[in-house]
């Protein structure tokens, strides 16, 4: 019986000592698995598509952190909500640029479609807030000539359906910031009004001594 016992003991110990080992091993395992997830980056998408509710849509880049195309229509060329408050969000589902990007520089967060133009009510307007919708557009472009021709599309809206679509350009020597977004070398919009379509082509600098009439293709 005595020996019996003592086999007992030894069993449940070696039993016990082989779970213990087990599980060591399984923490350890699921700990180098999660490392190396976190060690291998995020395969970025060179084009995805958005669409902002119908409001507005477009094509974003992960690679250059920075929207490709936006194409929308006038909706409330008189809106008079505040953007008191408002802040830039980012996208759960698209690697974007973010507030670290535009810190302490000369690009501005450029809206492609203008808040000014979705002040229609407080929950339009925060939706043109998202960083899918924002350019490293120059500050001199963005408060200049770029501001001056988003308000003569307004001026259009209150007499026709006024359809824009702009292009970022990346052409050239691009800037890479060190927080990872790419600046853009350009802008295109494109303005479709009353059966005209007018194009203008701004360099992403600043605009000041220019008119916005003068960067018409």
């Amino acid at each position: 019986m005595a020996q019996m016992n003592t086999l007992n003991v030894i069993i449940n110990f070696m039993v016990s000592h082989l779970m213990v080992r087990f599980y060591l091993t399984l923490v350890l395992v699921i700990t180098f698995a999660c490392t190396k997830a976190q060690e291998i980056p995020q395969q970025l998408r060179d084009r995805v598509e958005f669409n902002i509710d119908g409001l507005f849509q477009g094509v974003y880049s992960e690679v250059y952190e920075q929207p490709l195309e936006v194409t929308y229509t006038v909706p409330c060329p008189n809106g008079q909500a505040s953007r008191t408050g408002m802040d830039f969000y980012t996208d759960d589902s698209i690697h974007t640029s973010d507030d670290d990007d535009y810190y302490a520089n000369v690009w501005d967060k450029g809206h492609l479609a203008p808040a000014a133009a979705f002040s229609c009510d407080k929950e339009t307007l925060r939706k043109t807030f998202t960083y899918l919708n924002s350019a490293l557009q120059h500050q001199g472009l963005n408060r200049g000539q770029w501001n001056q021709l988003e308000s003569f599309e307004r001026d259009l809206a209150n007499f026709f359906t006024v359809k824009v679509k702009i292009e970022v350009l990346f052409e050239g020597n691009l800037q890479v910031l060190s927080a990872g977004a790419t600046v853009p070398s350009g802008f295109r919009k494109t303005i479709e009004f009353a059966d005209k379509i007018v194009t203008f082509e701004f360099p992403n600098a600043d605009t000041k001594g220019t008119d916005w009439i003068d960067y018409k293709k």
